[in-house]
């Protein structure tokens, strides 16, 4: 057999090695271990890789958080890497605010089913909000907690902002972490104050583009039609893309696609630079078009990330990879 490996101009990687799982290994471990294998493992490992450069202090870190990750269970992870520094910018979905304050103030979500072995999911649903019981797959939500999470808008969040007329949304996300950390403390809630709490007292700017599509935009305007309560959802761009432009080194970890997605990556198209890391937890895939799982060679493309920027997409269950790769990453900074 001849040997053409002097002929192989691009055969020049590693040999695939093989991954350990052995008792007693640390996330940080087995993060490098995945280094050795291929697929989904390897890409891990380098989302780990680029995440630790991203939690130096010289790196202003953009973090995108979609869909509905704090019921799910990821709620504190965020709200601890507010609270050490390492989230500079929260871009969030209104519904990841809603169900984030519904826990600061004394709400839970529950463990639940999809599908029953007794009955089809139809039937199950059906039974479900007849029992007054939200689901979000596998979480269930009872109703009563959106009540509660009304009140408290009202009571100590949209009355106080009516005064100051129209108000940004980062202004009203601000104002929602306040009264949640405020009476997450008077309530004595055993349930931590969480995301939003930890963001307005550390000064972290949490913007929510499209806080409408969710409940809390829909109590924002039923309260709107019967007071002077106005929100000017163009008054964020500034503020977001200063923090953009002034950074001398900018990185996006982006949990999931949608409007957190493109919001954190197009802050650079009217910025100097662009990311210098990236990296992107999604199961979207990228050969539909769509933005949840374009790549980010794509974004590339737009000048969103620099041409030499680190980056890499992982494509699985953000609730797995998410705690993976904090944690590895965590671990290697020496936290």
């Amino acid at each position: 057999m001849s040997d053409h490996t002097d002929e192989r101009e691009t055969f020049h990687h590693d040999p695939i090695g093989h991954a350990e799982a052995r008792a007693g290994m640390t996330v940080g471990e087995l993060a490098d271990s995945y280094g050795e294998a291929g697929i989904g493992a390897s890409d891990i490992h380098e989302a780990v890789d680029i995440y630790s450069e991203m939690l130096d202090d010289d790196v202003t870190t953009f973090f995108g958080l979609a869909g509905a990750m704090v019921p799910t269970g990821m709620r504190a992870i965020v709200s601890e890497l507010i609270r050490d520094g390492h989230i500079d910018v929260l871009v969030t979905t209104g519904a990841n605010c809603t169900h984030d304050s519904i826990e600061a103030i004394g709400g839970k979500h529950h463990h639940g089913e999809v599908t029953p072995e007794d009955r089809t999911e139809r039937e199950h649903d059906e039974t479900l909000r007849d029992e007054g019981v939200d689901r979000i797959y596998n979480v269930y939500l009872p109703q009563e907690h959106f009540a509660l999470f009304e009140n408290h808008l009202r009571d100590e969040v949209f009355s106080t902002l009516e005064e100051e007329g129209p108000v940004s949304i980062q202004r009203m996300t601000e104002e929602l972490g306040r009264a949640n950390s405020e009476v997450n403390d008077r309530e004595d809630v055993p349930e931590d104050a969480g995301v939003l709490a930890a963001a307005y007292e550390n000064d972290v700017p949490v913007y929510c583009p499209a806080f409408q599509d969710s409940v809390l935009g829909l109590q924002a305007w039923m309260y709107s039609q019967t007071s002077e309560f106005t929100v000017d959802a163009l008054a964020d761009m500034t503020q977001i893309t200063d923090i953009a432009y002034e950074a001398d080194s900018a990185g996006a970890m982006v949990v999931g696609g949608g409007v957190p997605k493109n919001y954190v990556l197009q802050t650079m198209l009217v910025s100097p630079d662009a990311y210098d890391y990236a990296v992107q937890l999604t199961m979207d895939p990228s050969n539909t078009g769509g933005l949840s799982g374009a790549t980010l060679e794509e974004a590339r493309s737009w000048g969103k990330l620099e041409k030499d920027a680190r980056n890499v997409s992982v494509y699985a269950d953000a609730t797995i990879t998410l705690p993976l790769v904090v944690a590895a990453a965590r671990e290697r900074i020496g936290e």
